[in-house]
């Protein structure tokens, strides 16, 4: 969940427009957002590009913000949590190199968005989120919109989620201090984990890859996530 395009959502020069007034409409949005804020920016993968197309994300986001959800950037969404900006997302995705089969956990629910992208590259999903009430709405929001292979789990993130596991894919949608132990010992042979690494600040988006017992670990972008919560992620006296 970046936070990192704009500070402004709810404040002061922020102006909501109106929300999508067709189905046609939201669907020639998502083609300009795909276009001008992946394509254009380097997302080349197509099925990536493909699910961008698909999900309509403006179902994710709370009604004010509807007019928002295809611009360049993260959005509210309750709890002080955000749904990431579209490039981020399609980065991250694109970053853990699904071919379809794949087991895959995340870890922030948020408002579904990043899951219901996931699962249409995906076999299987599992996401969990910290905060109830965005569990409970997320998982409702899934089954309404039809995204069935993805499940939605109440619970500390930073454990994981080792009764499905092992993942081939593990993605974080929120900053840690430190890589959490956990999920690196839920990741299959061969399995890719993005996840946002640094300071309250700033961080660096990390790949990195389990081959036996050696880690590959490759930096991919500067970022500003939400901070992870839980056991071996921020602590609320470490705000």
């Amino acid at each position: 969940m970046d936070d990192s395009r704009d500070r402004s959502i709810g404040g002061n020069g922020f102006r909501p427009a109106a929300p999508p007034a067709s189905q046609a409409e939201a669907e020639l949005l998502r083609r300009e957002m795909v276009e001008r804020q992946l394509r254009r920016r380097g997302i080349r993968d197509e099925r990536v590009l493909s699910a961008m197309l698909s999900v309509p994300r403006h179902e994710f986001v709370a009604p004010e913000f509807a007019g928002e959800a295809y611009s360049d950037r993260p959005l509210p969404i309750g709890q002080s949590q955000t749904i990431s900006q579209p490039f981020m997302v399609a980065a991250m995705t694109e970053a853990l190199s699904l071919s379809g089969a794949e087991r895959v956990l995340e870890i922030g629910a948020g408002s579904g968005y990043q899951a219901a992208v996931l699962s249409l590259l995906a076999s299987e999903v599992h996401t969990v989120e910290l905060h109830e009430d965005l569990a409970s709405e997320t998982a409702e929001r899934l089954r309404r919109l039809g995204y069935a292979n993805v499940h939605v789990h109440l619970g500390d993130g930073t454990l994981g989620w080792p009764e499905a596991g092992p993942f081939d894919a593990i993605i974080v949608t929120a900053a840690a201090p430190d890589v959490p132990p956990p999920l690196m010992a839920q990741l299959a042979e061969g399995g890719r984990l993005i996840i946002p690494v640094g300071n309250a600040d700033e961080q660096r988006l990390l790949r990195i890859e389990k081959h036996g017992d050696a880690w590959s670990t490759r930096p991919l972008y500067h970022c500003r996530f939400v901070p992870l919560m839980g056991q071996f992620g921020w602590k609320p006296e470490r705000d």
